[in-house]
């Protein structure tokens, strides 16, 4: 699976562009994934802030991630300018029959696949080796275009879940 996706990232946003990270509750088919990509691509040409263009950007990672990043350097985003996107991302779980706001799941790559794991599975995927240190995270918390790049996919070590893995060896 290649993980290269920061070459897709726009060079001209700023460092700390504040990013979003939606997760679908399954992997979206090619079809959907061209359906999907004119509806960001409109939504960023759209997208504004109190009448002010957002300098935006917004595309679908691995079939299964839609990455959403603003550039504040000239117009900050609204409380409003936000809500659209998050309109945009219910139109797309509407449309598509998925669950784009369930945090409880938890995506990990396992023989170079995008898998999701409950959270309430957890600690029994790490007791029993399902789960190592080294195994990849999305960490879907990153919020900045710098994070993106650097945090978003990292060990799960790494990440919050660290702490899980020293309860687990306590254990």
């Amino acid at each position: 699976m290649n993980l290269d996706f920061q070459q897709y990232l726009p060079a001209d946003f700023h460092d700390n562009s504040r990013v979003w990270i939606y997760q679908s509750s399954r992997l979206f088919s090619m079809s959907e994934a061209f359906e999907i990509e004119p509806m960001l691509n409109s939504f960023v040409a759209d997208w504004k802030t109190h009448g002010t263009p957002v300098k935006g950007y917004a595309n679908l990672f691995f079939g299964q991630f839609i990455v959403i990043m603003a550039d504040e350097t000239a117009a900050g985003v609204s409380g409003c300018s936000t809500d659209s996107s998050v309109r945009l991302i219910k139109d797309i779980e509407q449309r598509f029959k998925v669950d784009m706001f369930n945090r409880q799941n938890l995506a990990f790559i396992l023989k170079d696949k995008v898998e999701l794991l409950p959270l309430a599975h957890l600690n029994h995927a790490i007791t029993n080796g399902f789960i190592k240190p080294e195994t990849l995270y999305f960490n879907n918390l990153v919020a900045t275009k710098q994070e993106l790049e650097s945090k978003w996919i990292a060990p799960a070590n790494n990440s919050w879940l660290a702490s899980k893995f020293a309860i687990a060896s306590q254990g």
